[in-house]
Parts: structure tokens; C-alpha cells; sequence
């Protein structure tokens, strides 16, 4: 007897496509992933999302999946959402540099969004294994937080290539040093309280010496080498990106902020996966790091308004199916949401907060009437099914029923989005455990 018709096409949908996972644990064995290998095919950058940082089931999974695209599809670098210019120390005590108390060092000022048991595992996975796997920071530098990593490398860069500029960039340094902090949500409104004066000498200091860097490229280049060049010069694009998002930010707090205005970090982070990629050996493969809203390869808008481009979609025009994003989502449990707090260490608090029943139309909700749990589904194949569909409606001129997903976890809240054309794929867990105490 046939399945009576439902009413919701994509639960449908998932029910029989979704593929079920049988394991959180890093360490267990592989098999039940590798459907992802074709559901990934050819991508030479995977992204791994999650809708909260600060999450063990995250973690758990972006480790696990780590280990099975590295053992089993051969993937060569980890990228994180953590600073390119710090990241390449990390890249080199990956490689087996220094011991393995020194991380602890390397990591001291970061955020811990979950960076240090995926390092230990590729570096101990580098110990057996030639060519190792690299590391990438793709970020501005301290995420926002302190212009001062990307500034003091360049500083030394140019007084070996041209001295007369130091002036300029010890100007910046001196003005940059005085907002610093661990993270964005602290520098930001340190940066805000400094006189306007002070704000926009750094921003043309900043304009000068990077009119200047690219002006100069062969007289640089021939004082130095190439690779030298493109490093100082990204972590001086990294420096003014962050700038520009102090500005962006403060507008945004302030109610009068452009359209998209905080695009400007998205877009030094897709630059960076891009600059990587460029860089390191042919054949390279990726697997990316990042929170959902910056892999997904659509907009991001509150309240009807956009907000920003992520990295996710700027790296969709440029590499086209050689990007897959993956999100990373939980059907109930808790999240780490995040409160702005200039006395904490990182300017802000974590709040352990119990996620409501899944919204209607959210792609969590279509989860659990589908009776999944821990599963992935291929969202490709769910937009050939949806243009199938309106096809279908066309030819019958009977009114379709889509319920395709409109929003996806954000922290507590929800991002609207078009989800099957936001991701490539999403990953479930039933539930979500915050894992990180900030205070210690």
C-alpha cells in the first residue's frame, strides 16, 4: 500500500537519506563516516562548522572528522579560525618543534574555542607520518583582539627592507598597544574610547604603509625574497581588516552602521584560506574550522537586515565545488551563550543556557520529526530533490508544499537562511554540553 503523501517534503526527504553516525568518540573507529567521502567528493577545503563555540559534542566531532579526512581522504592542513599570524608557530610545533608542554605557551592569550586536542592529535600524527599535516591560522589577528601580532612581525620585516617606513609602523604600534586585549569584545570598546584623532592616524598609518607595501612590491621582493613579501603583507592586511572592523563594530553598537559592514573579517579569513592554498604543495586539501556563520556560503541578516558576507560565501565564488561546507548543529540540550563583559578576561561571560524545543521550520526541527539523531545529510542532493519538486509543480500546476528549512541554530537565537543552499551538508547530535568554564 503506498506512503500516504505528508505535508513536509524535507522530513521526508531526510528520513530517507539522512545517514546515521554511531560514535562521538575521536579515538573509535571510522567506518560509520565514510559516507561522507562521497558526500564530500573532490573538495579541496571542508569546512566544519558548529552553531556555538564552546561545545563537547563539537569538538568531539570536528576531532573525529579531523581523523577521517586525514587518514582515509588524504587531507594535508588544518585551518582554524584562529589568527594567520599566529598560526604559524603553531604550524611549526605541529611539525615537532619544541616539546609538547609548549603549546600550553603557544595558546595562553587564545580564546579556547577547542584547537589544542586537534594540534596534539596532528602533531602526533606527524610524529609516524611524512609529509606531516600543516597548520593555518586564517584569522585577523587575536580574532580582533590586538593588532600587535600581525604588527610587530612586519615591523621586523621592515627594518630589514626599508627602515625609513619604521616610523610608520611603531606610530601604529604605539596607537595599537594602547586598545589591545584577548579578544574583539574587548579591544573593540577600547578602541571606541580612544580619541578620534588617535582612530584615524591609525587607520591612515595603516592605508599609507599598505599603499606603500604593494607600491613597492620589487624593490621588497629583491631585499627579501617573495614568500617574505606575501607574509608581511597579509599580516598588514590582517592589521587593517581588523581595523576596519573596529570601525564597522562601533557603528553596529551605535545603530548607524553601513549595509555589511562587518564583512571586512570574513573577507581577510577567506583571503587567508586562499593564500594557503596558494602556497603550500599541489594537490593541498583543507579542513576548515570555523563557527556556521562564517562557513555558510549565504549572507547572514537579522531582522531583515544584512549584516554580512561570510567566508564561506566568498570562498563558494572562487572555488565553486572545490568548497563544502559542513554545519554542525544539536537538536536539544544546552549552549554557551555569550555576554558582553569588559571586566572578564575575555570580555565576555558564558551563560549555560537550555536550548528551547526545535522552531518550526528550523533544519533541527526537520531532525527530530524525522526521528534522527546523530546523522549528516548530503543538503546537494536535498536541492536537486527541491528542483524536482518545481518541476513537478510546474508541469501539474498543483500546489507544491516545500517545508525547506528557513533558519538554523545560532547559539540560543536562530539565523534565517535558505539552509540547503547555506550548507552543503548538516550534522545533528541530539543534544549539546557546554564544556568551558572561561573563569578558569
Amino acid at each position: 500500500m503506498p506512503r500516504p503523501t505528508s505535508a513536509a517534503p524535507f522530513t521526508d526527504w531526510l528520513r530517507e537519506h539522512a545517514v546515521p553516525l554511531t560514535d562521538l568518540d575521536p579515538e573509535a573507529p571510522l567506518d560509520d563516516l565514510e559516507p561522507l567521502r562521497g558526500i564530500i567528493g573532490d573538495a579541496r577545503v571542508v569546512a566544519i562548522g558548529e552553531h556555538s563555540h564552546f561545545i563537547e559534542e563539537f569538538a568531539l566531532l570536528r576531532r573525529r572528522i579531523l581523523r577521517f579526512l586525514v587518514e582515509r581522504c588524504g587531507f594535508t592542513v588544518l585551518a582554524f579560525e584562529y589568527g594567520f599570524s599566529e598560526g604559524f608557530p603553531l604550524d611549526a610545533w605541529a611539525k615537532g618543534e619544541g616539546t609538547d608542554e609548549d603549546l600550553v605557551v603557544h595558546l595562553a592569550q587564545a580564546i579556547p574555542i577547542g584547537l589544542t586536542e586537534p594540534l596534539r592529535w596532528v602533531r602526533r600524527h606527524n610524529h609516524n607520518t611524512s609529509p606531516p599535516v600543516r597548520f593555518a591560522g586564517i584569522d585577523i589577528p587575536a580574532a580582533g583582539g590586538s593588532l600587535l601580532p600581525a604588527l610587530a612581525p612586519v615591523a621586523d620585516y621592515l627594518r630589514r627592507v626599508d627602515p625609513e617606513s619604521v616610523p610608520a609602523v611603531e606610530t601604529a604600534t604605539r596607537i595599537a598597544a594602547s586598545f589591545a586585549g584577548g579578544s574583539a569584545a574587548v579591544a573593540a570598546p577600547a578602541w571606541a574610547r580612544l580619541p578620534t584623532t588617535e582612530q584615524d592616524t591609525l587607520t591612515a598609518t595603516l592605508a599609507r604603509l599598505l599603499v606603500r607595501f604593494r607600491a613597492l612590491e620589487p624593490l621588497y621582493a629583491t631585499r627579501g625574497d617573495q614568500y617574505e613579501y606575501d607574509m608581511a603583507l597579509h599580516r598588514l592586511e590582517g592589521a587593517c581588516h581588523a581595523d576596519y572592523t573596529f570601525r564597522a563594530m562601533a557603528g553596529l553598537f551605535a545603530g548607524n552602521g553601513l549595509t555589511a559592514d562587518t564583512s571586512a573579517r570574513d573577507a581577510y579569513m577567506a583571503r587567508s584560506v586562499l593564500w594557503h592554498l596558494e602556497r603550500l604543495a599541489p594537490g593541498t586539501r583543507i579542513v576548515l574550522a570555523a563557527h556556521n556563520a562564517h562557513i555558510q556560503t549565504t549572507p547572514i541578516s537579522f531582522d531583515g537586515h544584512l549584516t554580512g558576507l561570510p567566508m564561506g560565501q566568498q570562498l563558494r565564488r572562487v572555488l565553486g565545488d572545490d568548497y563544502f561546507a559542513l554545519g554542525l548543529t544539536s537538536i536539544a540540550g544546552h549552549t554557551a551563550d555569550m555576554h558582553r563583559d569588559e571586566t572578564a578576561l575575555y570580555g565576555f561571560t558564558l551563560a549555560d543556557t537550555a536550548l528551547e524545543p526545535p522552531e518550526p521550520g528550523s533544519v533541527e526541527a526537520a531532525f527530530a520529526d524525522a526521528g534522527l539523531g546523530l546523522g549528516i545529510a548530503d543538503l546537494r542532493t536535498a536541492r536537486t530533490a527541491r528542483t524536482a519538486r518545481t518541476a513537478r509543480t510546474a508541469r501539474t500546476e498543483t500546489p507544491d508544499r516545500p517545508d525547506d528549512p528557513d533558519r538554523i541554530r545560532l547559539q540560543g537565537t536562530y539565523v534565517r537562511t535558505p539552509v540547503i543552499d547555506a550548507f552543503d551538508a548538516v550534522l545533528t547530535t541530539p543534544a549539546s554540553t557546554v564544556t568551558t568554564d572561561l573563569r578558569t
